[in-house]
């Protein structure tokens, strides 16, 4: 059993992952996805939308909505731009050759 001195913290543990070119991407993926996931599911709760309405607001389907909120699937430029014009949220996304992110708006 190693000694407490011998263990790494968490953010030792993921800086070391994270250095690897295609871990960091599928991190910076999956992060991004759920950033929109959770602006997502706060627009609804703060309107009283179900997805099914949130759905009618945008023009879209409820599975597509569904799968926004899930955060499983990186959502295009498009459907960020949809969001943005029709909620009136904002997303800030940084890309840089090693970076793609959403910030946040404030």
């Amino acid at each position: 059993m190693p000694k407490v001195s011998e263990l790494r913290t968490a953010g030792q543990i993921a800086a070391e992952e994270l250095a690897d070119p295609e871990i960091r991407r599928e991190h910076e993926r999956a992060a991004l996805a759920h950033a929109v996931a959770m602006r997502v599911i706060c627009y609804r709760v703060e309107h009283g939308l179900s997805q099914t309405g949130l759905a009618r607001l945008l023009g879209m389907h409820q599975p597509a909505v569904a799968r926004l909120g899930a955060g499983d699937h990186e959502p295009s430029l498009a459907t960020l731009s949809r969001l943005a014009r029709i909620l009136g949220v904002e997303f800030h996304i940084d890309i840089t050759p090693d970076a793609f992110e959403l910030r946040d708006s404030a």
